[in-house]
């Protein structure tokens, strides 16, 4: 687990990162479905000795365009996607709101940029409730800040942060993760539905669990596009190292072991099937394709 010290210089880090741009990122449009795009909550500032704490570093260097490994620390991106049906605009997840790190908590701004108004959005899908996917749901003084919108999360995700022995059990640093999931929930109660995988949540979109980052991560299949595409959260979620190295364990999953298994899985699939998808913190956007590559795999950005 990350240690206080290592958090915080984080954080800090954040206050001189620079900012990804915050604008609509990429887009691929249908004629009947809709549309998918997406948009910049900013970036994260991370440790590499968190993220990675178990891997040699002499085999990060060996990956190619890792060039993260010479300054100690992952700056990801934060893509997040919107779905605009014929009668609903579906934001999936919310970003990190003004009070997890400098570098992140830009969604208003880059809906702005868009020339969206929260008030639009009809509904608001969580992948999981780490900080930067659930924080940004309320602003500073706690309002919700998708006044029209439906709110949907996993059941599984819902019960692991309201139970007692999660926040037990969290170490001290990451006890903030648990009280903040718990405070975004309390906002949200009443306009929320709790879903399990398998189901269709919207119509046209599929809920499928992909458990490890969290015990209720969740990717979704938007069948609804004339082109299906696979909204995947954090269980693929750097470029190259979830690529070519898919059995690495994450620092930040809650199971790693379970982690790297859904990862391979889904890689798996993306790739037999030639599925779009959007990664929420891989580049360019995070909308690509996954293509085998010898025994593993590379991401193929759509720009």
């Amino acid at each position: 687990m990350i240690s206080r010290r290592t958090f915080n210089r984080a954080l800090l880090a954040g206050l001189a990162a620079p900012l990804l741009p915050t604008v609509a990122g990429n887009a691929f449009a249908s004629t009947d479905g809709g549309t998918l795009t997406t948009v910049s909550d900013g970036n994260l500032v991370l440790p590499l000795n968190f993220v990675l704490p178990d891997i040699p570093k002499a085999e990060l260097e060996a990956l190619e365009g890792a060039a993260f490994i010479q300054s100690g620390e992952l700056t990801p991106p934060c893509n997040l996607t919107l779905v605009r049906l014929q009668d609903r605009l579906v934001l999936f997840d919310a970003g990190s709101g003004p009070n997890f790190m400098p570098s992140a908590g830009r969604l208003i701004e880059s809906l702005a940029a868009a020339d969206l108004d929260p008030g639009a959005i009809t509904d608001v899908v969580f992948t999981h409730a780490h900080p930067d996917h659930i924080w940004g749901v309320v602003d500073d003084f706690d309002e919700v800040v998708f006044p029209q919108a439906a709110f949907h999360i996993s059941g599984t995700e819902w019960d692991f942060w309201r139970a007692e022995e999660t926040l037990a059990a969290a170490p001290d640093d990451r006890k903030s993760f648990v009280v903040g999931a718990r405070s975004r929930f309390d906002a949200i109660e009443e306009r929320s539905e709790r879903f399990q995988p398998g189901t269709e949540i919207i119509p046209g979109i599929e809920a499928m669990g992909t458990p490890g980052h969290t015990p209720g991560h969740t990717a979704f299949v938007i069948h609804a596009l004339d082109e299906p595409a696979v909204v995947v959260g954090d269980a693929i979620s750097n470029d190259p190292v979830s690529f070519a190295r898919p059995d690495w364990h994450w620092g930040a999953d809650q199971d790693p072991e379970e982690g790297a298994s859904t990862r391979r899985r889904l890689l798996d699939r993306l790739a037999a099937e030639k599925l779009q998808f959007v990664g929420f913190h891989l580049p360019d956007g995070g909308i690509g394709r996954v293509e085998v590559d010898g025994a593993a795999f590379r991401f193929v950005p759509a720009v």
